[in-house]
């Protein structure tokens, strides 16, 4: 383990030195298994994407090449850095009017690279507002009423009181204005929702209803709100799961160790830019966060069908026992809970499916049959608040000389 915390810091400081030129970054080839992937649908690609993260433009602490990095390693289709618009803890060192900069410096990080890299920033203000994300955006500065005056400011703290004195509906129509993708962050940050849950505001029920307001994140970080599910589900919101860094991944998710960033899976015609928008216009997303997938039917039911396919299934010799295969295409782990009226040889009614891999499972149907059909919850897939997936395998036996 020593070993392996050392060759990171090794890597880590490799990308330092080649980050100087805030250019393209060549990083060392890593062979491991932290890339993020799950299988097309039948109708769609599958996009991993992540649409909040920071750096030294707002309050992060890496320069955006290293979050363009970290998304290459990581298999991302897509990242969006939305810094702070008003809050700026690195004004003094990094004073930057024009609010853009970090996306064109993840833009060209990215040029010749097989990720999708968007522009967005985030909307900085108090409750009943709270924090908001607007991506796909054509000019972040619009977002922000930029004075002479408040451009000269240096003081962090002064700069985010004078700054937020412009009304955040304003900002919002702001970057509806440029058909940008809007979405209310942490909305059970303990930090201005003192008991940790979330309930929709007038504010954010209004612009939800006046179709100004897209999406909710349901995970944040190292947080799930049921919630927040709850409210998207009521009120017509794609559900977004983000990381949200401002460190390395490396640090907070661990992806060495088996970890993972929250992260949105968005269905998507095409992987464009212009595509993975129009999913998202159109709430076709479905979140993974610690291994747990949370979305509508419509969209985890094919993502589940693709990711789980029946395989083989033989019976063993001289018995009614059924040796079953399923291929799991995906990086979930998932747990099914049987609903048959059959059990198995040592599982018990609960089924672990590793990922990226063909799990082997022994059923007892009590009689040979040409057909079997089994059928399952998903544990750790939600459609709604505490409502499980359903699954359904159906197996073709043959006879075998086990």
């Amino acid at each position: 383990m020593r070993l392996r915390h050392v060759l990171l810091v090794a890597q880590l400081s490799l990308w330092s030195v080649a980050a100087f030129g805030h250019g393209k970054v060549d990083g060392p080839v890593v062979y491991n298994d932290r890339m993020i992937e799950f299988p097309d649908t039948d109708n769609h690609l599958t996009l991993v994407v992540d649409l909040h993260t920071h750096s030294v433009f707002s309050d992060g602490h890496v320069w955006p090449v290293i979050r363009v990095e970290e998304a290459l390693r990581d298999g991302l289709d897509g990242i969006a850095i939305t810094e702070h618009l008003e809050w700026q803890p690195h004004l003094k060192d990094i004073p930057h009017p024009d609010r853009n900069r970090a996306y064109e410096e993840a833009k060209k990080a990215a040029n010749n690279r097989d990720i999708i890299v968007i522009s967005g920033g985030e909307i900085t203000r108090r409750m009943p507002a709270g924090h908001i994300n607007a991506v796909f955006l054509t000019n972040a500065n619009s977002l922000l009423d930029m004075t002479k005056a408040l451009s000269q400011e240096r003081d962090t703290d002064k700069f985010y009181r004078k700054s937020r004195k412009w009304p955040a509906q304003n900002a919002v129509e702001a970057a509806n204005d440029q058909g940008a993708f809007v979405f209310w962050n942490h909305p059970s940050w303990s930090s201005q929702k003192p008991d940790g849950i979330a309930e929709i505001t007038g504010f954010h029920e209004r612009n939800a209803k006046a179709n100004l307001l897209h999406g909710i994140e349901i995970a944040n970080g190292p947080e799930y709100s049921e919630e927040a599910f709850a409210i998207a589900l009521k009120h017509n919101l794609a559900l977004i799961g983000t990381s949200d860094v401002h460190d390395l991944i490396d640090w907070d998710y661990k992806p060495h160790l088996g970890g993972h960033r929250p992260v949105t899976l968005v269905l998507s015609k095409e992987k464009t830019a212009r595509s993975m928008k129009e999913a998202l216009f159109a709430r076709r997303t479905v979140v993974w966060f610690k291994n747990q997938l949370f979305g509508r039917q419509s969209e985890l039911a094919p993502l589940l069908k693709a990711s789980m396919v029946a395989g083989s299934a033989r019976w063993l010799k001289k018995t009614t026992i059924l040796e079953i295969q399923i291929e799991n295409k995906s990086d979930a782990k998932y747990l099914l809970q049987n609903q048959s009226n059959v059990s198995f040889v040592g599982a018990g009614d609960i089924l672990e499916v590793l990922p990226k891999s063909t799990s082997v499972f022994r059923v007892k149907p009590g009689k040979k049959q040409d057909q079997l059909k089994l059928e399952f919850k998903v544990l750790n897939a939600l459609t709604a608040p505490g409502k499980p997936a359903e699954i359904a395998f159906r197996f073709v036996p043959t006879d075998a000389t086990i």
